[in-house]
């Protein structure tokens, strides 16, 4: 029996611990530690509602907009108000842009290591990788002369022996068998996603100020003036330039990110076996079409034990089922609370140091009716699917078909509730946002030029104490912040974020959560490099800064990590 520590699990946001026991090869147990912790949630006690979407944004420095949004929706839930349908609009398109920059960067750079060995490159045929590029996508980028300036750019890299950010791979792993040619196509494009995730960060800031952290929401809506005979409103002008940015955008996606995710699935179908995990699946709906919030382009629901005929939908925020049904068992975390609802929620910090048989991490465990359950893009595309949600289902059968192309192995949705599924169902949700881009685009424009520039309605707060909870189908999955609001001001705060539920560690009943449960079974070739463990941690897309909300008054520092 071998015990393997990754401490810290690099390429993710934040800091995360994974500890397994390995045994003839394979996981037999694992633990999932979060060693970082943050004040988010106790600040923002006291504060005016108004303005909590403002620092609730700071519990990451990636997932940024998805706390905002989340912030802002809760408030508005709180006081049954309805934002206008422009608002609606301008908060859709910034939020498809910042999925479509997190999942592009997320497989490109955060992931693509773990399966292409870029030490290969130089023994590459760039006019034989040219073929290959060429008959699985219409990408303009994947010419001989393309593949063969990146082989350049590589061969120095290598020559000069000094590796950079590229130091630390398991170069030469058993576990990588892509050839050099796949490998010169992958990290081609590995350097082109960086151009473009710059074109949906600039739609992002574009309407919404900056990025990160946009300045643009209200309670109420959107702080975005609208004028067409003004330079320094969102006029045409500036409504065109989104729509050559999202152009400019879309075929990247749908040409190349869409294709490389189906060739990586294509070439390690072994991946369909590994990471299932807990196949509990929750998934909220998200963009909304009206001011009421009553119809949505992203559908919401439950799937119990893999199985999409036991879908349960979520139609609308205001679901009460949901609310009933979620808790935060602290358990094993470090915090002084047991079992609570999140409107009850304190957070209240209790280190104890690392102890697997008792706390051992800063992220509690959200349960459902008390089960543990897995969010993200994988329950994303499998309640869609399971609801019939035509642009789910067209994307997933162009995923299953472009993979089936090239060796013929028939891929399915139980094939997708795996490790290789989760980076499969990251493309397609990223290519179903990307049809939406221009659709809501295109809904933006036309409800201006039939000349409705509303974008805010004012709040009214009662004196007395209000409870609200926002929704957002965020890019790791279902996020949802819980308000308790008097006089205006938060009397209590607590997000239950998307890594909350995947790092989830083991409840009041033993029962651990998805990352603990995803990597038993999951090989390990070399136990001093345990790649395999990385493909299915990474295949969550962990942000640990998100799931971790606790407050260290004295400002003391509790540990120090080498980060690698």
């Amino acid at each position: 029996m071998a015990r393997i520590m990754i401490d810290p699990v690099t390429r993710i946001e934040g800091h995360l611990r994974i500890a397994v026991e390995v045994d003839g090869g394979t996981v037999q147990k694992a633990w999932a530690s979060c060693t970082m912790w943050r004040g988010l949630e106790a600040i923002l006690r006291g504060r005016d509602a108004r303005e909590g979407w403002i620092f609730a944004q700071r519990f990451c420095g990636v997932c940024t907009t998805v706390h905002a949004i989340a912030s802002v929706r809760a408030v508005e839930d709180a006081l049954s108000l309805e934002i206008p349908v422009n608002a609606q609009y301008i908060r859709n398109l910034i939020l498809i842009c910042h999925a479509l920059h997190d999942h592009i960067v997320h497989f490109y750079h955060l992931s693509a290591l773990d399966w292409v060995d870029i030490t290969t490159i130089p023994n590459a045929d760039p006019a034989r990788a040219a073929l290959i590029a060429e008959s699985s996508s219409t990408w303009q980028g994947n010419s001989r002369r393309e593949l063969e300036a990146v082989q350049d750019k590589v061969k120095a890299i290598l020559g000069s022996g000094q590796l950079g950010i590229f130091s630390h791979g398991y170069w030469g792993h058993p576990a990588m068998k892509l050839s050099p040619e796949l490998n010169l196509i992958l990290f081609s494009h590995y350097m082109q996603a960086l151009e473009f995730q710059r074109k949906s960060c600039q739609v992002v800031a574009i309407l919404g100020g900056k990025t990160p952290h946009i300045q643009n929401l209200a309670v109420g809506g959107v702080m975005n003036a609208i004028n067409l005979d003004s330079l320094a409103t969102l006029n045409m002008d500036r409504l065109g330039t989104l729509k050559a940015l999202l152009e400019d955008l879309i075929p990247f996606v749908q040409q190349v990110y869409l294709a490389d995710a189906s060739l990586l699935a294509a070439y390690y179908p072994e991946w369909f076996r590994y990471g299932r995990g807990v196949a509990n699946y929750l998934a909220v709906p998200d963009l909304p079409l009206d001011a009421a919030a009553s119809q949505f382009d992203l559908p919401g629901g439950v799937l119990m034990d893999g199985n999409l005929d036991s879908l349960k939908q979520i139609r609308d925020w205001r679901d009460s089922s949901f609310r009933e049904a979620v808790t935060e068992d602290s358990t094993r975390a470090w915090y002084q609370e047991g079992v609570l609802a999140p409107f009850k929620g304190q957070s209240t910090p209790d280190y104890t140091d690392f102890n697997e048989a008792a706390k051992y991490t800063w992220v509690k465990a959200p349960r459902y009716h008390g089960k543990p359950m897995q969010v993200g893009p994988l329950a994303n595309v499998l309640v869609g699917y399971a609801s019939g949600h035509p642009l789910t289902r067209k994307w997933t059968d162009v995923a299953f078909n472009r993979i089936s192309a090239v060796h013929g192995q028939h891929v399915t949705t139980d094939d997708m509730q795996s490790s290789m599924g989760r980076f499969l169902a990251r493309a397609i949700r990223s290519a179903m946002l990307s049809d939406l881009a221009l659709e809501h685009l295109q809904k933006l424009t036309t409800n201006i030029l039939d000349g409705d520039h509303t974008t805010c309605n004012t709040p009214q707060f009662p004196t007395g104490e209000i409870m609200g909870m926002g929704m957002h189908e965020a890019p790791r999955g279902s996020l949802s912040h819980w308000v308790v609001i008097e006089k205006g001001k938060f009397t209590n705060y607590q997000a239950v974020v998307p890594t909350t539920w995947n790092a989830s560690p083991r409840d009041e009943s033993g029962v651990p959560g998805p990352y603990e449960t995803a990597l038993l079974g999951n090989p390990v070739a070399d136990t001093e490099k345990p790649l395999e463990v990385l493909r299915t941690v990474h295949s969550f897309d962990p942000c640990m800064a998100c799931s971790c909300h606790a407050l260290d008054a004295r400002a003391k520092s509790t540990t120090r990590e080498k980060v690698l």
